[in-house]
């Protein structure tokens, strides 16, 4: 499994498949200082790793680091390097719940706390402003993401099936290659708290 830009905290939420004898994991970083086995972009995994070279993709709230023109070509990226029956899992913020949360409750109001501290409608719209203010200016936010894009950027770049959820602030998208086995991967999703229930496809 690539873990495409990986940060400095532990991927707690696919432990359960971490742990599991059947996968390893690749971790990806632009930042070197996280001690990644990659230091690299994600903007850049066709240069970085030969076609097919993994099994699964796991991005977790990396996507909006980047310009929105840079999106659909890095899910381009992500479909090359993945095995035929392979599958990302992608989050990012969810703008629309974001908005509504700071329109009924407003732009400073805490909206929940992550490990690195509160977190408000203004981290999640412009980048942790902690993270940022340390130097760390590539945790800017460049762009962002309703359930409909990010959907159609993946089916765009590619995806034959993509399902896209939505919940505390948060949009996941997982998105299949064409010969991935869904029944075979949904279950090991669901044992990390991901359930899929609406899926779209290239041809509806």
């Amino acid at each position: 499994m690539l873990n495409a830009g990986a940060g400095s905290t532990v991927t707690k939420r696919i432990q359960p498949l971490l742990t599991s004898h059947e996968w390893d994991e690749i971790r990806l970083d632009v930042d070197g200082g996280v001690s990644p086995d990659v230091v690299g972009s994600i903007t850049d995994l066709a240069r970085l790793f030969p076609a097919a070279s993994f099994d699964a993709i796991w991005c977790s709230h990396v996507m909006e680091h980047l310009y929105a023109h840079e999106v659909h070509p890095t899910f381009v990226q992500f479909r090359q390097v993945l095995k035929p029956d392979g599958f990302a899992l992608i989050m990012s913020p969810d703008l629309e719940a974001v908005a509504q949360h700071m329109l009924t409750r407003g732009l400073g109001a805490i909206a929940y706390v992550s490990p690195a501290g509160p977190i408000r409608p203004l981290d999640m719209i412009y980048g942790h402003s902690g993270a940022i203010e340390q130097g760390r200016y590539h945790m800017a936010h460049k762009t962002g993401f309703s359930t409909e894009r990010m959907g159609n950027l993946l089916l765009s770049a590619g995806f034959p099936t993509v399902s896209v959820r939505s919940g505390n602030f948060e949009i996941c998208a997982l998105a299949l290659m064409p010969e991935a086995r869904d029944e075979r991967i949904r279950p090991q999703l669901e044992a990390c708290g991901f359930d899929f229930q609406e899926t779209v496809t290239a041809d509806s």
